[in-house]
């Protein structure tokens, strides 16, 4: 369940942290934030550098007033200048995505006004607002992966896994009315909006694509 929970987006990391995403390597995320293996193993307690996980969370940077640290992340920075920039320079930018190979057609999982919208860094989905109690539904056919408060920043939180592909998620519910390992259809009721984990009332929306965010005003019909 953890890995789900982190594959649908846990809460965004801090500057100078970094959260493992599929396909990662270490000496990868080395590269991208401009440092050495051997200093994020040493940041991080890592045993076995071959043994991270996608979702889990890594120091990229030096910790403060560490200038052993400091000096280590210079010289590797100056070693991999010629290199591209790549999203580990800031820990909220995000990974390049690939177009999805398969499709989903989603229909709308709530009523109301979209307040905020997908942008990759910042948002990972889209904002709904609308009244206390309003019907959340699901936005494609699935089970229920997931329906709990266990996810900082989510509050009462619902995962749809919808196939091998695709997952969806709705967050800052009131009530949540399916439980784990139930399936839903398209349209079907799962949860009402509400303002938990949130400082207003509203549904935020998620759609994942092989673990990574993506638009899902794509995948919706317009309004």
């Amino acid at each position: 369940m953890i890995a789900v929970l982190a594959a649908c987006g846990a809460a965004p990391v801090g500057p100078g942290f970094y959260r493992v995403e599929r396909g990662d390597t270490l000496s990868g995320i080395a590269r991208s934030n401009r440092t050495s293996v051997q200093n994020i193993a040493r940041w991080n307690g890592l045993t076995n550098p071959d043994a991270i996980e996608t979702g889990q969370v890594l120091r990229v940077a030096p910790p403060a007033n560490s200038a052993t640290a400091a000096r280590g992340s210079e010289r590797s920075a100056q070693a991999s200048s010629g290199s591209t920039a790549s999203r580990g320079t800031t820990a909220l930018a995000p990974a390049p995505t690939a177009t999805p190979a398969s499709t989903i057609a989603l229909v709308w999982p709530a009523q109301g006004t979209v307040t905020r919208r997908f942008d990759g860094a910042n948002s990972k989905g889209i904002d709904i607002v609308n009244a206390a109690g309003t019907p959340v539904v699901a936005a494609a056919a699935g089970s229920v992966v997931y329906a709990g408060d266990g996810l900082r920043g989510y509050g009462n939180l619902i995962i749809i896994k919808h196939n091998s592909d695709y997952l969806t998620a709705y967050a800052h519910n009131r009530a949540l009315v399916v439980k784990e390992g139930q399936t839903v259809a398209q349209g079907q009721k799962i949860a009402e909006m509400g303002d938990t984990d949130s400082d207003r009332v509203m549904l935020h929306f998620e759609l994942r694509y092989q673990s990574r965010s993506i638009d899902p005003a794509r995948s919706l019909p317009p309004r």
